[in-house]
């Protein structure tokens, strides 16, 4: 018997095996197969194998490290037709999304295997009167990954790649309802950075507890706000860096540029609006809150479901967009089309949908609906304006949008967001950091700061000379 990423494993009893999760094609409804609900044994069988391979792999020299992961990044350029397959099977993206993110996670794999050498300076030098002293960043060891249905293959490589590229092993845990594209990167792995360095572990929420119930020295979660809580609960005294979503605004004044509404429109319906730092909530101020309105209906009447951007992906989240649609008190309640060939479809297909003239603490503005639709609110001013942005408890991200600088750098900096745009939304590269604040979690995704995220440091002082002896006389 072979594990995810080829490597032998020790049999395993039927009666240890639990009922395989049953997959489905977002896009259809129907049935796609089946993935392994992994339990207490392969729970324990691949954090052993990260746990053997650490020693090897934390070893090596940043140089060798940063080799195996450039070929890792080649792989899965090499064979981005099928990632991308085994991506739009458990999603539902379209082709340009999917393959844009594949080349974002070969980007990633890369810049880390750039960062593994580089790294950042530490306090160093001769700080102690007679001694030297230098600060080593150390592998925390192995690394338990929790990831989600969102992005599956990219926000492994959000988590995996620093935490590889530090010298760590790691452990993965996709969503149950997209194991796909994980796997192939942990055989990938397997190939390229050594057997056990990466494991896929897939599996339900039984077997992400029983992951942080297991000896690994890291959690590293990205999901809802009540798991990330419950992941931190359990972690007990070990490191633990969450993700755990938001409910972006976006602050348009009546100055903002032409373009707002439909650059706001494209990045509320990426992904069917399943990204955490999606545009969620415009604000906007008495005079501009018509144009705003209609601006913004228009803008999201063409964007179509099934052409545009891909379903929702689960019955749990049909059902929970469903409910926070339906209680809203919203006045105003604008839906765009479906595309025929979509619509014709059992998927999990919802429209474009815009909500307006709803009380600011209407269920659709102080929860994360996670779905294609924005929600519109009125502000008396721009300090109103702030206020209304930083009133929910999440702080991921947020946006400003105006052409008087000034004023948009201002509100800005005073936004309570990991990350903030001026202009635009969802901009985003591997050398600049994203991270929450508040009950959007805490820690750093992306860019060289995150390799701390995985590091541990270790002070090193030497007396450079014996202290003298008096001379004593005969």
């Amino acid at each position: 018997m072979t594990s995810e990423a080829g490597e032998p494993t020790e049999p395993i009893e039927p009666t240890e095996l639990a009922e395989p999760t049953e997959l489905a094609d977002p896009r259809t409804g129907r049935s796609r197969g089946t993935a392994p609900r992994s339990r207490a044994p392969q729970v324990a069988a691949a954090v052993a194998d990260a746990r053997a391979a650490l020693p090897g792999w934390r070893a090596l020299t940043p140089k060798d490290r940063a080799r195996r992961l450039d070929r890792l990044a080649g792989l899965v350029e090499e064979h981005a037709a099928e990632y991308a397959a085994r991506e739009r099977a458990g999603t539902g993206k379209p082709a340009a999304e999917t393959a844009g993110e594949i080349e974002q996670v070969a980007d990633l794999f890369r810049f880390y295997a750039t960062a593994a050498r580089t790294g950042t300076t530490p306090a160093a030098g001769h700080l102690v009167a007679g001694h030297e002293s230098w600060v080593r960043w150390e592998p925390v060891g192995v690394v338990g990954v929790i990831v989600p249905w969102n992005y599956p293959l990219l926000m492994a490589a959000w988590r995996c790649a620093p935490a590889l590229a530090a010298g760590n092993t790691v452990v993965a845990k996709p969503a149950e309802t997209t194991p796909d594209s994980l796997e192939l990167l942990a055989e990938h792995a397997a190939r390229t950075l050594g057997a056990g360095v990466l494991r896929s572990l897939p599996g339900d929420r039984e077997t992400g507890r029983l992951l942080v119930a297991s000896p690994v020295d890291m959690l590293a979660f990205t999901g809802s706000g009540r798991a990330g809580a419950d992941v931190a609960a359990r972690a007990g005294t070990r490191r633990v860096s969450l993700e755990l979503g938001g409910n972006a605004p976006a602050i348009v004044l009546p100055d903002a540029p032409a373009d707002t509404f439909a650059a706001l429109a494209e990045a509320a319906t990426y992904n069917a609006g399943q990204s955490c730092a999606a545009p969620a909530r415009v604000i906007t101020l008495p005079e501009n809150y018509e144009a705003a309105v209609a601006g913004l209906t228009a803008a999201l009447g063409s964007r179509l479901a099934g052409r545009d951007f891909g379903p929702l992906n689960n019955p749990d989240q049909l059902a929970r967009y469903d409910r926070l649609v339906a209680s809203s008190a919203a006045k105003r309640n604008h839906a765009a089309a479906i595309a025929p060939e979509a619509g014709e479809e059992h998927g999990h297909w919802r429209p474009a949908r815009l909500l307006a003239d709803l009380p600011d603490d209407d269920p659709a503005v102080t929860e994360e609906v996670f779905g294609p639709l924005l929600t519109v609110q009125q502000a008396d001013s721009a300090e109103a304006a702030l206020a209304l942005a930083n009133s929910v408890p999440q702080a991921l991200a947020a946006s400003v949008w105006t052409t008087d600088l000034y004023a948009g750098l201002d509100l800005v900096a005073r936004l309570d967001a990991g990350e903030a745009w001026l202009n635009c939304h969802l901009v985003q590269t591997a050398e600049l950091p994203h991270g929450g604040r508040g009950s959007s979690g805490h820690g750093t995704d992306l860019s060289i700061l995150a390799l701390h995220e995985y590091q541990r440091p270790k002070t090193v002082t030497v007396r450079l000379a014996a202290p003298r002896r008096g001379i004593q006389s005969a």
